[in-house]
């Protein structure tokens, strides 16, 4: 496994605000608290493929993931730590063979890395929470979302928690 290397971290726009909101750049209840664990810790929680997905940077076959054309309202998930990272009504149809999202379910909720490989110029998703890697984000694309941001996510990445109030 080679190491990760961020050239860029991005801070969302609104995080500081967010933080001096809750009056303490330190303040992180249980929910929000970092997740750490050993490699091994991580091998033991995850199945083969979300650890390669998730703590690898692998990346599933395109249209193979179980979120692709799932319409189901409710809020997606870190499959590794369980924070919330999209929601639903931000999904949207890309064809691009991954679920997309046009906005994460809170600016804070990911982070956005440089990335090199492939000999492309990218930019990695990872969740603020645990550090896993997510998938990528596509700026200025032409789709018809308030952001025109595409976040383009690995379904093994993910668990759905389905909202049943919605009919």
């Amino acid at each position: 496994m080679s190491p990760l290397r961020p050239v860029m971290v991005h801070t969302p726009p609104g995080h500081a605000e967010q933080q001096r909101k809750r009056g303490s750049v330190d303040f992180m209840d249980e929910s929000s608290a970092p997740v750490v664990r050993t490699e091994e810790e991580w091998r033991a929680t995850l199945d083969p493929k979300a650890f390669a997905v998730l703590r690898q940077g692998a990346t599933e076959r395109p249209w193979s993931g179980e979120y692709v054309s799932t319409t189901a309202a409710g809020v997606y998930r870190c499959r590794a730590c369980g924070a919330e990272l999209f929601r639903s009504a931000h999904k949207f149809e890309s064809h691009c063979g991954w679920p997309s999202f046009y906005d994460p379910a809170d600016s804070s909720a990911v982070t956005l890395h440089e990335d090199q490989s492939l000999g492309m110029a990218r930019t990695e998703v990872r969740c603020a929470r645990c550090d896993s890697h997510l998938g990528h984000v596509f700026h200025g694309e032409g789709y018809p979302t308030p952001t025109d941001d595409r976040y383009c996510i690995n379904s093994v990445a993910l668990t759905l928690e389905a909202d049943d109030t919605v009919e």
